[in-house]
C-alpha cells in the first residue's frame, strides 16, 4: 500500500497528528531534517502504529520534502487505515 505522508520536522515529539483533507497522513517527528534524521523517524512513527518491522515501510518518493510518498508492506489499505484509527 502506498501512504502520501506530510512530515513536520523538530517537533516537541514524534506523533501522528491526523489525515488532512485530501488524505494525507500528518505526521511530526522530533528529529531535524539532517542526513536522514527526520526520515528514518517517521518511517520509526509508522511502523510503530502499524505494529510492523522497520524494514515494510520505506519512503517511494520525497526524501528531501516535507511531502513524502511512504509504501508499507505486509498489510492492506484497510488494515492499514484499521491500526492508524482513520476512516477509509
Amino acid at each position: 500500500m502506498r501512504l502520501p505522508v506530510k512530515v513536520i520536522p523538530r517537533a516537541p515529539r514524534d506523533e501522528i497528528v491526523g489525515v488532512m483533507t485530501d488524505g494525507t497522513l500528518k505526521v511530526r517527528v522530533a528529529a531535524a531534517p539532517v542526513d536522514g534524521a527526520a526520515n528514518r523517524a517517521v518511517q520509526r512513527v509508522l511502523a510503530r502504529a502499524l505494529s510492523l518491522n522497520l524494514k515494510n515501510v520505506e519512503i517511494v518518493r520525497g526524501e528531501t520534502a516535507r511531502r513524502k510518498l511512504l509504501r508499507v508492506n505486509g498489510l492492506t489499505a484497510t488494515e492499514v487505515h484499521a491500526r492508524l484509527g482513520l476512516t477509509v
